[in-house]
């Protein structure tokens, strides 16, 4: 049966990129994008911000790491991954995170630097 898992976004970061190494040496970013909504009811604008965990790996996560900065205009493709965990209670919890596949720079650029947009291969992020 086929299947899709697929997520196209276009928001601004929450906060700089942290990376790390995992204990086999692949480096990972991490970094929360703010996707908004705006509308208007009654005349009123109104709006909403869904807040959503990126994690990125190998030479995409090293590009997000080196260019992007808390306020970062980006369009990213990825899919979903879901992990568990247990908390301090015992509890076992849930969490949803996009792993990034696809990077595309949407601030506005100085004259002399260069548009850029990142893909990474899928078998660069730990499954």
């Amino acid at each position: 049966m086929p299947a899709l898992n697929r997520v196209q976004l276009i928001g601004r970061l929450g906060k700089d990129p942290e990376s790390k190494f995992t204990p086999t040496g692949k480096k990972v970013s991490h970094f929360s994008l703010a996707v908004s909504q705006r509308w208007k009811t009654s005349g009123e604008n109104k709006e909403y911000t869904e807040w959503v965990n990126i994690e990125a790996w190998g030479r995409l996560g090293e590009v997000c790491q080196e260019y992007l900065k808390k306020g970062s205009l980006v369009y990213l493709e990825g899919r979903l991954k879901t992990e568990k965990y247990e908390d301090k209670e015992g509890d076992t919890k849930y969490f949803t995170k996009v792993v990034a596949l696809t990077l595309q720079f949407l601030d506005k650029k100085e004259k002399e630097e260069p548009v850029m947009a990142v893909d990474e291969n899928a078998v660069d992020y730990e499954a």
